[in-house]
């Protein structure tokens, strides 16, 4: 029992980490008051200064795409329980964030500026709303899955842990990806485009164009023709750009891989 509930706490602690991390992101990105931010002024040279940003993005993709594969999971667990897989994941991929933020380095500069108020506004607004589409795609595939407090939850309860099920829940009957279209929204919506900016952005946007192939070789593997119906059927990230090819829709699923 003592070790079920430690199972549980190293669980919360980590999710709380993320969850932290995931609020001090909203306001990095957006410049929003926070110690460290996306943009601000250039304090040494500016070749030095991107190959730290670069680096620290190169970390976190890294970090974050190889510990997310099968077969690093089938090594990993190995010596990390499979209960805590998850947890522990999200923990490291948490604190390569928070070393990001810690190190960041702004550049300076101006590629673009919008003054018109309404024209901030609308895009104030679709960044909040790239935040919060990545925060509800979550909750729309189990969002507790997804961080590994279920894993947790269920090693408390002393219950097997069970994989969800394949669905096609909301938005992603519309795209196979609405929380990286989330990312895309939370990144590019901006007022002000400084070089730092456009360098995270397109750092990013790379980044996530290269985990959905990642993610979907592991997604065909375990779902087989399922998801690849769901493949031919619904587009990868703008919706309505696919005809559907099939009258049925994909079979229902609720659980992905990361």
């Amino acid at each position: 029992m003592f070790k079920r509930i430690a199972f549980f706490v190293y669980g919360s602690l980590s999710y709380l980490v993320f969850l932290g991390t995931f609020l001090y992101a909203v306001a990095f990105v957006g410049n929003l008051g926070v110690p460290t931010a996306l943009d601000g002024a250039r304090s040494g040279p500016l070749g030095v200064a991107v190959a730290i940003d670069v680096v620290l993005l190169a970390l976190f993709a890294v970090q974050h795409s190889v510990m997310a594969r099968k077969w690093f999971k089938d090594w990993w667990t190995r010596i990390v329980p499979k209960p805590l897989e998850r947890s522990t994941y999200v923990l490291f991929s948490s604190l390569a964030l928070i070393l990001l933020f810690w190190q960041w380095r702004p550049l300076g500069g101006v590629v673009w500026t919008i003054e018109d108020p309404f024209a901030r506004f609308v895009l104030r607004g679709l960044f909040a709303f790239g935040w919060g589409l990545v925060l509800v795609s979550t909750f729309l595939i189990n969002h507790f899955d997804l961080f590994g407090m279920r894993q947790v939850w269920l090693y408390l309860l002393a219950r097997p842990y069970t994989t969800l099920r394949f669905g096609t829940p909301g938005p992603y009957r519309l795209v196979r990806h609405p929380l990286y279209v989330g990312w895309l929204f939370a990144f590019w919506s901006t007022p002000t485009m400084t070089l730092a900016h456009l360098l995270f952005s397109i750092a990013t946007t790379a980044y996530i164009l290269i985990a959905i192939q990642l993610e979907e070789r592991d997604l065909v593997r375990e779902h087989g023709d399922s998801y690849e119906a769901y493949r031919r059927s619904v587009p990868m990230l703008i919706p309505f750009t696919r005809r559907r090819r099939d009258s049925q829709p994909a079979e229902r699923i609720s659980a992905r891989v990361q």
